[in-house]
């Protein structure tokens, strides 16, 4: 009887065990089929313009166009509270009502606007959206205090001790669902967003955003970007950070790492996220420029080569406010402080690897991207040699991850093809051999003819 018991017993922990994993690389929901070959690109519309308007943002749209864009994402266009406000503007991640425009940005004549641009130009829009938390002033600190979680003293607290402007929601109770996924809603149903990007996403239970992305694809097929970097998020999200690449980037960048860790890493990801999961690459965002530092603070001279690195390897890349204008000085975070608009060589490179990925296969994300393989060079630990192969077609690239020129040494059979170079557009022709001179920071890119 005992052996029995314990066989039975197995076979149940077995089952959840089986059933655990089929949840967690399942894909309950399907990602729209526009997003497999896109850029995302977010928007500071306070730092964009002189105005900091929706209208004003409106006219660098035929820009963004050409420069291969396609995902906008806006940061939260919401009104900011002004009870314990950080600066004299306040952050725009202490949101005092979710269904009203900051009347800074103008209004939701001017929103709905711009969303019809967007798309009159084939582009999309997503939301930067914050569901973890409100500011101290929304209305529901009044009309439904329940929604908060409290001290024992039955005071609102912050989320996070230096979160001072913002207060911590209860996701135990379930009427807040309801009511955040109404919200949610409403800027599909009304102004026909493309789709959200969640703000620290894990810090809200995931059923919660699993119930909410069924809601909101009953609507229309949405994208939806967690500020996030776990495999579980995948249940309900289409793409996910990769905090971990972005922080290997700067170490290489201070010699404090090197390819062989960024090689572990990629490898890594592909074993722990689903097949269908996109992983989003980036040197910068909002969080890394105003609070750790510009590119070429943290990159240095590596800032190009790391760039262009994050449009070859999977999956997504990111392109901040003003980085194609070599934006090089950190942006308030409460305060207004426009960015420098200058001619930059970073908008032709960033427009080069747009028009790249839109038109080669291999380069698309999740399940519709081509495989990638690292190859071994001559110097391991300084050089990063990678091909990437989708129905007969290649592509091979090599990155000097260091500040020192190298030689670079292959030698492997599959690399044997017709290429031309991405850079310089010539034609030319490996066997199994290859040999060149990469500067410091230099990278090369061959794509089979």
């Amino acid at each position: 009887m005992r052996k029995n018991f314990f066989i039975k017993n197995i076979k149940f922990v077995l089952l959840g065990v089986f059933l655990s994993f089929s949840l967690l690389f399942s894909q309950p929901t399907k990602t729209p089929q526009w997003a497999f070959n896109k850029t995302i690109y977010e928007v500071n519309i306070r730092q964009f313009t002189k105005e900091g308007t929706f209208e004003a943002f409106e006219t660098h749209l035929p820009r963004l166009k050409e420069l291969g864009a396609d995902i906008l994402w806006l940061m939260p266009i919401h009104p900011i509270g002004e009870l314990n406000r950080k600066g004299s503007l306040g952050s725009y991640y202490s949101v005092k009502d979710y269904l009203e425009i900051n009347p800074e940005f103008g209004n939701k004549n001017d929103f709905k606007r711009l969303v019809d641009k967007i798309h009159s130009l084939d582009m999309y829009v997503i939301i930067d959206w914050v569901a973890n938390h409100t500011a101290w002033d929304h209305d529901w600190t009044k009309s439904n205090p329940e929604f908060y979680t409290k001290d024992k003293k039955g005071s609102f607290i912050p989320p996070v001790d230096d979160w001072t402007d913002v207060i911590d929601l209860n996701y135990e109770n379930k009427n807040l669902w309801q009511e955040m996924i109404n919200a949610l809603k409403y800027w599909v149903q009304e102004f026909d967003i493309d789709g959200y990007r969640c703000d620290v996403a894990g810090m809200v239970p995931i059923e919660f955003w699993i119930e909410a992305r069924k809601q909101l694809d009953e609507i229309k097929p949405v994208f939806m970007l967690a500020e996030w970097d776990t495999p579980e998020m995948h249940k309900a999200f289409d793409m996910t950070y990769d905090w971990g690449l972005h922080k290997i980037m700067n170490r290489i960048a201070k010699g404090e790492n090197n390819t062989a860790d960024l090689i572990k890493h990629i490898q890594s990801d592909k074993e722990k996220y689903p097949s269908h999961a996109f992983r989003m690459q980036f040197t910068d965002n909002h969080d890394e420029n105003s609070w750790n530092g510009t590119v070429f603070e943290r990159l240095g001279d590596a800032a190009e080569c790391f760039a262009a690195l994050t449009f070859i390897i999977p999956d997504m890349p990111l392109i901040y406010s003003g980085q194609e204008a070599g934006l090089n000085k950190r942006l308030s975070f409460f305060e207004k402080d426009r960015i420098d608009w200058q001619n930059h060589k970073f908008f032709e490179l960033y427009k080069s690897l747009n028009e790249l990925r839109k038109t080669n296969e291999i380069l698309f994300c999740g399940i519709e991207g081509g495989e990638i393989t690292f190859i071994t060079n001559n110097n391991q630990q300084n050089i990063l040699s990678l091909i990437r192969v989708k129905n007969n077609k290649k592509i091979l690239a090599l990155f000097n991850l260091s500040n020192t020129p190298l030689k670079v040494l292959l030698n492997d059979i599959r690399i044997s093809d017709s290429y031309i170079d991405f850079q310089t557009k010539e034609e030319i022709s490996f066997s199994e051999s290859l040999e060149l001179e990469l500067e410091a920071w230099g990278w090369k890119i061959f794509l089979t003819k």
